[in-house]
């Protein structure tokens, strides 16, 4: 069973939002630069397809050092890489499972030394590149066991050059050093705190917080966001199933700011929220749909600048950066 082809239904399929899931991603022409309260909208690329620049489902977003935006064109298999203003540079993987080929790259993440760590889902490993695209490694085989995996998916590194990967459908996160060596986990699956149903995405601050998004499509009691230590012990959760302020439907992506502010793609809220890093709300943008924001986003990235970088997975197949408005 393809676990990517699971998420692409669950995604898909709420209410009117099935076909054109699984038709593939929508064009989106003369696509009018929303005025938002708080962040303004100053790029956008990609379209439906698979040339140099086109996606299919591109889930994750990641930024290197040099500037460069990292994007998993998850449908296509491959890894595109793009200048900061969405300029084509190049890309690598194509579809299978030898050292290199991908079955659905959902979401990365770069350490302190560029090298470029990718959740290849239907293959349940993670592998790691330098920030060219050579292979280096890899690690982890389908299974619940230490150091295995069900349908990863999401990936963060601290600055230690640790990589914790979400461990979707074993419900827990795993730990491990940037060459792959198993540290440690947390999890199982549950409603309480520290419980998971739908661990998605996974960022790391500069005090060495991580923030796991637990996503529930159902609109049960996981659209939450949950706080841990490096070391996987609980803080804190916040978030609830809704559409106010704060509250969370099906959220995917997480980033932390070199400020501390943490963002949520609130994926089927077609918006992004800001929080504090105790869980306090800021401030939301781009809700609303195509020409008016954010479609459907999966990952998200935010650059020294507070640029956030947010990749439209489904009916958009583009990503977008947007700034703080002064």
């Amino acid at each position: 069973m393809r676990r990517a082809g699971m998420f692409l239904f669950a995604f898909a399929c709420v209410g009117m939002l099935c076909f054109t899931a699984l038709v593939g991603c929508s064009k989106h022409k003369k696509i009018t630069f929303p005025q938002l309260p708080s962040y303004q909208l100053v790029a956008a690329w990609g379209d439906s397809g698979s040339a140099n620049g086109q996606f299919r489902y591109p889930r994750g977003v990641a930024l290197g050092h040099s500037g460069n935006v990292y994007v998993a064109d998850s449908g296509n298999d491959r890894v595109q890489v793009f200048s900061g203003a969405g300029v084509y540079l190049y890309q690598w993987g194509d579809s299978g499972s030898a050292n290199g080929q991908f079955r659905y790259p959902a979401n990365m993440a770069v350490d302190a030394s560029g090298n470029v760590y990718v959740v290849d889902v239907d293959n349940h490993r993670v592998q790691k590149f330098t920030g060219n695209g050579a292979y280096i490694t890899q690690w982890g085989t389908y299974g619940s066991g230490d150091g295995q995996f069900v349908s990863p998916w999401g990936v963060a590194v601290d600055t230690s050059s640790n990589v914790y990967v979400t461990d979707t459908y074993n419900r827990r996160v795993e730990k491990f050093t940037s060459a792959g060596s198993y540290v440690t986990q947390w999890g199982s699956l549950g409603t309480g705190d520290g419980q998971f149903q739908s661990p998605r995405g996974i960022a790391v601050d500069d005090s060495g917080n991580v923030y796991v998004a637990d996503s529930d499509e159902a609109g049960g009691n996981h659209n939450r966001i949950q706080k841990f230590t490096g070391t996987g012990t609980y803080l804190m959760r916040w978030g609830a199933y809704g559409h106010g302020n704060g509250q969370f439907y099906s959220p995917d992506g997480v980033a932390a700011d070199n400020a501390g502010n943490v963002y949520v793609a609130d994926t089927e809220n077609w918006r992004i929220q800001k929080f504090t890093r105790m869980g306090a709300y800021i401030t939301q943008w781009a809700s609303g749909g195509d020409a008016r924001g954010v479609c459907a986003p999966g990952e998200l990235a935010v650059d020294t600048n507070g640029n956030v970088y947010v990749a439209e997975w489904n009916f958009c197949c583009r990503i977008q950066k947007f700034a703080p408005r002064q």
